[in-house]
């Protein structure tokens, strides 16, 4: 389902329960300090090798907060069964949801210009915010110019 407002397309999506392997940095920068950690434990694993088998998905933990520069992000990447924990990265249970997803290509710190969209968008919808996790899939590897992600707002019915 695809709606569309002044500001946003968004569609509605319902993510699948699936194991997750988990990476994490604290610091003014954690994003790029998490992707090094990522790509370090999955790249001799073959995960990053097929990016439509092994999706992932970022968000901070915790999120920026005023009085301080430092804020988390954790990522997950979607692993197959047989993986067990290993070091560099707790293998996780990601229970799945309901989701508003929007898509993002552009400039990093434009980001949370279009989270605000999608926040608006759910405002004015016949679903309300729910309570599981916020996500970023990651579509493609960011440069310092773009990023390209699908951003999934929590929702319910």
């Amino acid at each position: 389902m695809t709606s569309n407002t002044d500001l946003i397309s968004v569609r509605i999506v319902r993510l699948d329960p699936m194991r997750v392997a988990s990476v994490h940095a604290f610091s003014a920068s954690p994003e790029h300090e998490a992707w090094k950690k990522l790509n370090t434990w999955a790249q001799p694993r073959g995960l990053l090798n097929k990016p439509g088998e092994h999706r992932i998905f970022g968000f901070n933990n915790p999120s920026p907060s005023g009085g301080s520069p430092n804020y988390g992000y954790e990522f997950w990447i979607q692993v197959p069964p047989a993986l067990k924990d290993e070091d560099g990265a707790a293998i996780k249970t990601f229970e799945g949801g309901l989701y508003a997803v929007a898509h993002f290509k552009g400039r990093v710190e434009d980001i949370s210009e279009r989270w605000k969209q999608l926040s608006i968008w759910c405002e004015n919808s016949a679903y309300k915010f729910a309570a599981h996790q916020w996500l970023e899939e990651h579509l493609s590897t960011a440069t310092a110019e773009m990023i390209e992600l699908d951003l999934y707002l929590p929702i319910t019915e």
